[in-house]
């Protein structure tokens, strides 16, 4: 890349940065209610996410080969587990991963 580039890139970067920080306190100003779609998207959008990542993550086990998902199997189990005694997401997502890393690891 010329100098020019990079500048033009950097100076992108920044302003796409710049817009999405900025952009929400425009749309939604502090003294104006909040659209309706907006705290739909807000109440629904978490548990999509969480249930997106579930199907990514388990997309490609198969039950016929291998270890047959048993440590997958134990990682569900384990956010499961997480989610329903303590009712926070980073915790189950974060303890089920680093579950999954030491059996995948260490046991299988």
């Amino acid at each position: 890349m010329t100098l020019t580039q990079q500048i033009v890139t950097i100076a992108m970067v920044v302003l796409g940065t710049l817009l999405t920080r900025f952009l929400p306190f425009l749309v939604f100003p502090p003294g104006k209610e909040t659209p309706g779609y907006v705290r739909y998207l807000g109440k629904v959008l978490p548990a999509a996410v969480f249930g997106m990542l579930v199907v990514y993550s388990l997309k490609d086990v198969s039950v016929l080969t291998g270890n047959h998902g048993i440590p997958q199997l134990l990682a569900v189990l384990l956010v499961i587990a997480l989610h329903k005694w303590k009712r926070q997401m980073l915790l189950s997502i974060a303890g089920g991963t680093v579950f999954y890393m030491i059996l995948v690891q260490v046991v299988f």
